[in-house]
């Protein structure tokens, strides 16, 4: 099977050179049997991975079992993994079987590992060496014959320097490393996972797929995603439903730039409004340069609510674009149908989304948080935003002007 193939088959999106790496690993690491150890943050998919060990491998027509080991709960884990006898605690009602029961012939799939116990360690190491283990409560040695795929988002090996994993179980699984890169690490995959997950959203919905330009697109790779493909996914899927509309013949795809988008990207915690990512995370609040870059984007932000002001006051509507042709997959260069006009969202919006898309909203947030950071004092918001006092006087939104 090539490359591709492999991706489609489990839903992994992306063509970034480390991604296709770890994959390739991956594949040579199945047919030899080995404990594999896949690194990664949360969210980047080390089940997939995982599977594709199992699938590849010689137990591929035995069972795959997959454990979070940090859900299960700490007095139980021994229970869980190795199984128990009747009566070996309050609760053990009958004999149990564990997953090493369970799984034998087989996988299994121990995700963050590092939570297990040290105790529960040492017993999951003799498993592997020797395929023994003895059930809570009983003195009888059993076997066991399971292949150990495991993963942590975790660095193993300062957990090690703290006591916290045992050396000798980590130089054990760490012969056979897959590590799978954060997103951040693959910034020209992240807009093909964005068209990917907003087309999928839109088609179940019956949606119009969201687009971007160039300017946006820079804005999204140029946040740091901590939670990686799973925070892209829930981010795409929240965003084609605020902003997107239910598709007619003469509207299937609406186009967004930065200034559209920036209101909807993840905040930090802490952070007043988004700001665009391109270092290490900041340890304060924002520089002189990340204040200028959002001062700026407020006034060309005013600009473009004047402009379209004055379309509407002279009652012109520019005539609707040229249809564009659409690839039949989201892979291609971009996801439009045949023949369907694109609505860009500087455009003047149909009236029922009018006032959901309408940027002059989104300043009179921003003058909002400002004024009531500084609890109404009018010269300090407008010192944050940028902007004379009279201005924001003029804009201010009405709860404001009686104050």
């Amino acid at each position: 099977m090539d490359l591709q193939a492999l991706k489609n088959k489990y839903d992994i999106i992306g063509n970034d050179p480390a991604l296709n790496e770890a994959l390739e690993t991956a594949v040579k690491f199945a047919p030899t049997g080995l404990s594999v150890l896949i690194q990664g943050e949360s969210g980047v998919g080390k089940e997939s991975f995982a599977r594709i060990i199992h699938q590849f491998g010689p137990r591929r027509q035995n069972a795959f079992f997959a454990v979070n080991c940090g859900a299960l709960p700490k007095e139980l884990v021994n229970s869980e993994l190795f199984g128990h006898v009747k009566g070996s605690f309050t609760g053990a009602v009958d004999t149990r079987k564990g997953y090493f029961e369970e799984a034998d012939g087989g996988t299994l799939f121990l995700d963050e590992i590092a939570e297990l116990p040290l105790e529960s360690q040492a017993l999951l190491l003799r498993v592997l060496q020797s395929g023994e283990y003895r059930k809570v409560g009983s003195n009888k040695v059993e076997h066991t014959d399971v292949r150990i795929v495991a993963a942590t988002n975790v660095h193993l090996y300062e957990a090690v320097k703290r006591g916290k994993f045992r050396e000798d179980l980590y130089f054990r699984l760490s012969a056979a490393q897959i590590r799978i890169p954060p997103l951040r690490d693959r910034k020209s995959d992240i807009y093909l996972l964005f068209r990917k997950f907003t087309s999928d959203f839109s088609e179940v919905n019956g949606m119009c797929k969201i687009s971007l330009r160039p300017d946006a697109i820079r804005l999204l790779e140029q946040y740091r995603w901590p939670g990686n493909i799973r925070q892209l996914q829930g981010f795409t899927q929240s965003l084609t439903a605020q902003v997107s509309v239910k598709v007619t013949p003469t509207l299937q795809r609406i186009e967004l730039g930065a200034q559209d988008l920036m209101p909807f990207m993840p905040r930090e915690e802490g952070d007043p409004i988004p700001a665009l990512y391109e270092g290490p995370q900041p340890s304060s609040a924002f520089n002189a340069d990340e204040r200028q870059a959002i001062f700026k984007a407020i006034f060309d932000l005013k600009q473009e609510v004047d402009a379209l002001k004055a379309r509407l006051d002279r009652r012109s509507l520019p005539a609707p674009p040229d249809p564009v042709e659409e690839e039949a997959e989201w892979q291609g260069q971009e996801e439009i149908s045949s023949h369907a006009p694109i609505f860009h969202m500087e455009s003047p919006e149909p009236p029922a989304q009018e006032e959901s898309l309408s940027v002059r909203r989104k300043e009179e947030d921003l003058i909002r948080q400002a004024l009531e950071k500084y609890r109404g004092n009018r010269k300090k918001a407008a010192e944050e935003l940028g902007m004379s006092e009279r201005t924001l006087y003029r804009k201010l939104p009405p709860e404001f002007r009686k104050k």
